[in-house]
């Protein structure tokens, strides 16, 4: 993929680096500015507001540390970023992402699906733990083992996080329709790409609106807006499982 993705007007993700204990790591890193409200599931920035920058960034399958937020905020300031923004980890490759734009609305794509499953299992022992590295290719791929207790109360690196931008202000419904659009797009995109799941038990979403303007009152997949993010994820989705499935056979 290359970073920044010459079609972006938007979503122009830069490819930072960062190190922690277990080595030096890629991570993607958009300097959105000021001008942007945000909803996102991040660990760092969630929820709804003004947000000035996004970061995704990879970590190893080990990874230990108890404080997530403050690590993406420490990352963050090392590359200049200030202010408020959202922070979202990965065990993903972040240089296998895909982008993808569909009528003014962007979307970039990192995905690691070696743990998942669908939404509404029967009912198992918590699991929120760190994924760790996937078994042997197959088609359809078993849900990790229950975690020791002692790991269950460590945070947990989203594997298919979603970022997206549209060039119009969105009502606070709205906003919230975006959300579930991108993640009914995300499923269709899975299902497309041969992964019988509705994503792992970590994934994370951001979607990025303008502040100024007349605010777009429907975000569902049958809006005007919502149909163009729900074909731009579905798009940057497949391709980023398709990545993955294809280094996964290889």
């Amino acid at each position: 993929m290359p970073i920044p993705h010459p079609d972006a007007a938007l979503l122009r993700a830069l490819l930072v680096q960062h190190e922690d204990a277990s080595g030096t790591w890629p991570a993607l890193l958009w300097r959105a500015g000021d001008g942007w409200q945000m909803i996102s599931s991040a660990v760092l920035g969630g929820g709804t507001g003004p947000r000035t920058w996004v970061l995704n960034a990879q970590v190893g399958h080990g990874y230990t540390r108890l404080d997530p937020d403050r690590h993406l905020t420490e990352i963050a300031q090392r590359h200049g970023m200030t202010g408020r923004g959202v922070g979202l980890m990965t065990a993903a490759r972040v240089t296998e992402g895909a982008f993808a734009t569909d009528g003014g609305v962007e979307a970039l794509v990192t995905a690691g699906i070696g743990v998942c499953g669908w939404a509404a299992d029967p009912a198992t022992p918590a699991r929120d733990t760190v994924p760790t590295p996937p078994a042997p290719a197959a088609t359809v791929l078993a849900p990790p083992a229950p975690a020791a207790a002692a790991d269950r109360a460590m945070p947990v690196p989203g594997t298919i996080n979603i970022v997206v931008a549209l060039p119009v202000a969105l009502s606070p419904a709205a906003m919230v329709n975006a959300v579930a659009t991108a993640t009914e797009a995300k499923v269709q995109a899975l299902l497309d790409a041969g992964f019988d799941a509705s994503g792992t038990p970590t994934d994370a979403v951001c979607v990025a609106a303008r502040e100024a303007g007349e605010e777009v009152l429907f975000c569902g997949p049958r809006s005007e807006w919502g149909s163009r993010l729900a074909r731009a994820v579905h798009t940057a989705t497949l391709e980023a499982a398709l990545r993955y499935r294809a280094r996964r056979l290889s």
